[in-house]
């Protein structure tokens, strides 16, 4: 199929309301034409102009099985001429729901008893918001409403769980957090521990300052916990040691639910199946997306541990139906596509490419850019993975903001072949390739982010913002 370039971007640019995007920017030009992804094969996509690009964050950390996949497309074609949709209210199914179903409860960590689907990661954590609720007004316990979540923690855009959301970006403007939402430190030790605090040390003061918080709010006020295994979107944070440990042992303590948000860690990005597996996480409630069809289709689910969905059962003669749910839940389609992506990522087992081809990419991150005198610290697990910039690494000194650090190297890695994020938290590089990637791939990603960040770097000197 032929395209009018020109005429789309008129189109877009006239039309469409582009998510995190400088509007005035966009509308007047100064941002450039919109890029027209035309198609996609393996860790590729390629534009209108026919440019390609490597993509080093799998779209938003989502295309997990890569792109292209003709398995995934044919599904969907099945599905949706055998049945385009129907709606899964009192007790409908279809064969795809059912078995993805009993697929996903078999599969996640813990132990889980159903599964509830949305279509976007943020509104399955709407949902767990209310499945919180519920079950403590359930079990007679209606003052035991709020979550605590964690600064620079994202559980999505909406109402709730941009409120759960810990980034103030995200609330400006916006009349967000919500009271019922409630935030406590983000683990991350580089920029949080004490001088001369181990990680397991700086993970039980973490662990200490939570308990404080719920003891202060109440704990019979205090109805979950939600986080992701790995910060995501807050700068691609793997916990420190002992994290998740000490927390749950906080959690048991104070009758506190433990959402795991799995939206992005879930289907192998940690080398894991999931992170909770990765990091000995027994989650309450689950929440997952992305992965579930690696962005094939709009999926996302809430899965439910057999606690809190045995209160909901048997609260169900005094309460009558469960009076939560969209058009769209358990959408035909959505469930064929995850079950082909589920059949991809056990056959090839994802997982373990991630583990393999990970720990190579962390080697390649660290042999690259450990030393580099703008860089404070490497990080990541699996094939997630991020370089956070400093002025001055011995004095951990950040960089002034507007020099714009971050994205002039992810402008520089574009420029030369890659889509690497500049992370919303900080100066900070951010990789999250497709999980089917090659070592021979992920060098090559390490290499043009070396390339960017040398000329970069090269910038900082000549202008004399480093020595």
């Amino acid at each position: 199929m032929t395209i009018n370039i020109k005429e789309i971007a008129e189109k877009d640019r006239n039309s469409v309301l582009h998510p995190f995007t400088q509007l005035k920017d966009f509308a007047t030009g100064k941002l450039g034409e919109p890029t027209i992804v035309e198609t996609g094969k393996g860790i590729r996509i390629q534009d209108a102009l026919g440019n390609q690009l490597i993509d080093g964050f799998a779209g938003l950390y989502c295309v997990n099985v890569g792109y292209g996949r003709t398995e995934v497309a044919e599904a969907i074609s099945r599905q949706a001429f055998r049945l385009a949709y129907y709606h899964s209210y009192a007790a409908h199914t279809t064969d795809e729901l059912a078995i993805l179903s009993d697929r996903l409860v078999k599969m996640a960590p813990g132990k889980m008893s159903k599964v509830f689907y949305g279509m976007s990661g943020s509104d399955a954590n709407e949902t767990q918001a209310k499945l919180v609720w519920y079950y403590n007004n359930l079990r007679g316990k209606p003052n035991k409403k709020k979550i605590i979540s964690r600064e620079r923690g994202y559980h999505g855009c909406s109402v709730v769980s941009g409120s759960m959301t810990g980034m103030s970006f995200y609330h400006d403007h916006m009349d967000l957090p919500l009271p019922q939402i409630v935030h406590t430190g983000v683990p991350h030790h580089y920029w949080g521990a004490n001088a001369g605090e181990t990680e397991v040390e700086f993970s039980a003061r973490r662990a200490q300052e939570l308990d404080k918080l719920i003891q202060r709010l109440g704990p019979d006020n205090v109805g979950a916990f939600i986080g992701e295994p790995v910060l995501g979107t807050g700068g691609i944070t793997p916990p420190p040691e002992g994290y998740w440990q000490a927390i749950q042992a906080v959690l048991k303590k104070h009758d506190v639910l433990l959402i795991a948000d799995e939206v992005i860690t879930g289907f192998g990005r940690t080398g894991s199946m999931f992170g909770s597996q990765h990091y000995g996480i027994e989650p309450d409630l689950i929440t997952i997306a992305k992965g579930l069809t690696s962005a094939y289709f709009p999926l996302s689910a809430a899965i439910v541990g057999e606690k809190v969905y045995k209160v909901m059962e048997d609260g169900a003669d005094k309460v009558g139906a469960f009076s939560h749910g969209y058009t769209y839940s358990g959408h035909p389609i959505g469930a064929a596509a995850a079950n082909a992506v589920l059949d991809i990522v056990e056959k090839e087992d994802l997982p373990g490419n991630a583990r393999d081809v990970g720990a190579f990419f962390q080697a390649q991150l660290k042999e690259r850019f450990a030393q580099l005198p703008i860089v404070g610290e490497v990080r990541g697990v699996g094939l997630m993975g991020a370089i956070e910039f400093v002025a001055d690494r011995d004095n951990k000194k950040r960089f002034d903001p507007t020099l714009k650090v971050g994205a002039r190297i992810s402008k520089a890695a574009r420029e030369r072949g890659l889509i690497a994020r500049a992370m919303p938290h900080g100066d900070i590089l951010g990789f999250a390739p497709p999980l089917i990637a090659t070592k021979a791939e992920v060098e090559e990603i390490a290499a043009i982010a070396e390339s960017a960040v040398r000329s970069v770097m090269d910038e900082l000197v000549w202008d004399g913002h480093i020595l």
